[in-house]
């Protein structure tokens, strides 16, 4: 009963952890971002650095973890410092790093850093806003079933989980957060696709039927058995071997060069026209079954083979395939509205997302793309192009849930929110589509 307690004045706590009411209008001064005005706080911006910098050093299996060093702007004093310390000694003839140099690693370094992790504040807060506008809520008792079943899974001993929460940085009420916020972005989701759901008509169902019927059916296909050699007196030879009553099997396996088939006792399954090299498909699908013919000559070398079995065409019909094709068209419309809202969402929370000059990223409405990208396109949702709709609610709202695991979700935030698919979410912080 205690430990529950605990866990509901965290729970309790889970929204004051990263936001403060804003004055009206603009960034207050304790804050790099106002969402709404809803203001991310320098705390919780530096707190949740932290988690992602402990996961960007995160140690190699059966190493230990080096102490994390969160990139320290301007002077970056403790991040140059921490680089020299744990520099690899140069190679014979080369000169270590100038401090110039480290400088700059620590910039980027920084940079990337603070881009997963504003990316996973402010489309937190998106999440938390859409939810409430949409009169999407999640109780505490929900939170906390889906918190104890995660925990469960992952650490079965609370040793582990003592471990994990020291090694990442992250408080329980970090992780409620995170559980929260996933499933306020699963609730989303659903109510968005319910709400655009309209039946399917019949006519519907035939138009597409009629359009795919490919989909529905099966061309012929052929069994055969082959022998491939390199010369035509090879070929001629395997084939006279097979006449004169040797298994198929045997002279595949003691002559064949074809490497699939020679140990399988020279079979081929399931073959359908235009799969197999012009000339031996053109043999095979106009030579009568059990009849040994060859040899046909191609580039790969020269075939020998028969047709041991013809699987005939089929096509199912409309009323085998209605159920599978009301289902497709149910799931395509529900992409479509997900598609929509996503849009909207974005540019709705992004036009009232306002970032402090040190601290804009692509989710700011005053973000400006640089007229020659230095990153391939698409990298703007990489660095944290937050909440891509319900999808980004059901991804970057897994934000909260996502990212590898000391990443906080920052990472998730940015590429998870892209895909409007439904995230698992695990205490600490990994999420698998399905």
């Amino acid at each position: 009963m205690l430990r529950h307690t605990r866990l509901i004045a965290a729970l309790g706590a889970v929204f004051f952890a990263t936001t403060g009411l804003a004055a009206c209008g603009g960034v207050p001064g304790n804050a790099v971002v106002s969402v709404n005005g809803n203001a991310i706080t320098s705390s919780a911006y530096n707190h949740w650095l932290s988690v992602a910098a402990a996961s960007s050093s995160a140690a190699v299996p059966g190493q230990k973890a080096p102490k994390p060093v969160v990139p320290d702007p301007p002077s970056y004093t403790a991040c140059i410092a921490h680089l020299e310390a744990t520099q690899p000694k140069p190679a014979k003839g080369q000169s270590k790093p100038t401090s110039a140099q480290l400088k700059s690693q620590c910039e980027q370094q920084y940079s990337a850093l603070k881009s997963q992790v504003l990316g996973f504040l402010i489309s937190s807060e998106w999440v938390m806003g859409e939810a409430s506008e949409q009169g999407v809520n999640v109780s505490d008792k929900e939170v906390l079933k889906e918190y104890d079943t995660l925990k469960a899974q992952q650490f079965p001993k609370e040793e582990a989980f003592k471990k994990f929460l020291s090694n990442t940085g992250q408080t329980v009420s970090d992780l409620l957060l995170r559980v929260k916020l996933n499933l306020l972005a699963q609730r989303i989701q659903q109510k968005v696709t319910k709400d655009a759901h309209a039946p399917v008509s019949q006519t519907e169902i035939e138009k597409y039927y009629n359009e795919h019927k490919s989909q529905f059916g099966q061309p012929e296909r052929r069994n055969l058995q082959i022998v491939l050699t390199k010369t035509e007196a090879k070929a001629k030879e395997a084939k006279s071997k097979i006449e004169k009553g040797e298994s198929f099997a045997k002279v595949a396996k003691a002559m064949s060069i074809d490497p699939v088939s020679k140990n399988n006792g020279g079979q081929l399954m399931d073959v359908v026209k235009g799969e197999e090299e012009k000339a031996l498909d053109t043999a095979a699908f106009s030579a009568k079954v059990s009849s040994l013919e060859g040899p046909v000559k191609t580039p790969f070398g020269y075939y020998v083979f028969k047709v041991t079995k013809v699987l005939p065409a089929s096509q199912q019909s409309l009323a085998q395939s209605q159920a599978s094709i009301k289902q497709q068209l149910s799931a395509q419309q529900q992409q479509k509205a997900l598609s929509t809202f996503i849009k909207g969402f974005q540019s709705k929370w992004k036009a009232r997302t306002e970032c402090r000059a040190a601290y804009v990223v692509p989710d700011c409405k005053q973000y400006k793309a640089p007229k020659t990208p230095a990153v391939a396109p698409g990298a703007a949702g990489a660095a944290g192009a937050g909440a891509a709709g319900a999808a980004g609610a059901a991804g970057a709202g897994a934000a909260g849930a996502a990212g590898a695991s000391g990443a906080a979700g920052a990472a998730g935030a940015a590429g998870a929110s892209q895909t409007p698919q439904t995230p698992q979410t695990t205490v600490t912080g990994t999420v698998h589509t399905k």
